[in-house]
């Protein structure tokens, strides 16, 4: 019965909203999002908005962030990467969902000093990369 009831409202819940620097994003997979707080975000559309680019190497399936300077490679399922040519434990694996790779918020925030917010009960995720002035911020905050 209890699993009834949990996919009821999994199906009926509205998946959460994301915006980077201010503006609203669209995603084919939706953010997955835990009860405890957590966001984990697909990886691509964050990077796109964001002025990062993301390359996958097929052959030994990990993924690669650019940002300026900044690289991140990564892989689903490890907890390992590597950014700027040094060994980074994650926190969460990332992980696949309908073929785009979903990291963590944290991972996010903590990769290029961006800030992010998780607002649960409104359903939105709010991403601001630093030395961006964003207007009217003041309505898509969490």
């Amino acid at each position: 019965m209890t699993a009834l009831v949990a996919s009821l409202l999994l199906a009926l819940s509205t998946p959460a909203t994301i915006s980077v620097d201010g503006q609203r994003i669209a995603t084919d997979v939706a953010p997955v999002t835990t009860a405890d707080g957590h966001a984990y975000l697909p990886l691509r559309a964050i990077s796109d908005a964001a002025g990062a680019q993301a390359t996958f190497d097929p052959a030994n399936g990990s993924v690669a962030l650019r940002r300026g300077t900044d690289v991140l490679v990564l892989r689903p399922g490890h907890i390992r990467a590597v950014l700027n040519g040094h060994t980074k434990m994650l926190a969460h694996a990332p992980f696949l969902v309908r073929g785009r790779l979903m990291v963590s918020s944290a991972l996010v925030a903590s990769t290029f000093g961006s800030t992010v917010r998780f607002d649960p009960r409104r359903g939105r995720i709010s991403v601001r990369n630093p030395g961006v002035v964003v207007a009217g911020a003041a309505d898509d905050e969490p």
